[in-house]
């Protein structure tokens, strides 16, 4: 069975456990902190993946780490170190993210631009994108590229909308190549 399945599969689990006990805006909020904890301390990383090291260890480990939160958190990482599937605490909390997201008609999306986009733009491109796509609420995360000479680009899960003038050039250099053909 691939990662990603695995992967599919906790979060979703998860996300019923936080439906049940109506928990659900509680545990994102935790699982993002662990997710961050995880992606930028790697000793913590390199701890809970080192073979020599016990599991009964690591698990008394993630109490001392993550006291405070939710018994479902902790106990789903202590069942990744348990099954060695640490590696997939980003994945399956990525995973988890989007199942509420859905849940809440929200969807995630990242605008590159040249330069920081102002308060009102960036509530505008929400506004209109999330008309578009038919969802409540659309966050945005601006990114700013200086290579894109001018204009936006959105990408909204694996759509992207390219309005830049480097992308406009790039389509215009390829029509050129292939009318020459």
């Amino acid at each position: 069975m691939s990662d990603a399945v695995v992967a599919k599969r906790y979060a979703e689990a998860l996300f019923q456990l936080g439906k049940e006990k109506a928990t659900l805006d509680k545990l994102l909020d935790e699982l993002r902190v662990v997710k961050k904890v995880v992606e930028h301390n790697q000793d913590l990383y390199r701890f809970l993946m080192h073979p020599r090291i016990t599991n009964d260890k690591k698990k008394q480990f993630i109490d001392e780490v993550f006291q405070g939160l939710q018994a479902n958190v902790i106990h789903t990482l202590k069942l990744l170190v348990e099954r060695h599937r640490i590696e997939m605490t980003s994945s399956i909390i990525d995973h988890f993210i989007q199942l509420v997201n859905d849940a809440n008609g929200i969807a995630e999306a990242t605008v590159y631009s040249v330069r920081e986009l102002t308060d009102e733009e960036h509530k505008e491109l929400e506004n209109r994108f999330a008309a578009r796509f038919r969802k409540k609420q659309i966050q945005l995360t601006n990114m700013v590229d200086s290579s894109l000479i001018g204009g936006l680009k959105i990408r909204i899960g694996n759509t992207i909308y390219d309005g830049t003038v480097s992308g406009k050039l790039k389509r215009i250099e390829r029509d050129i190549v292939t009318a020459n053909k």
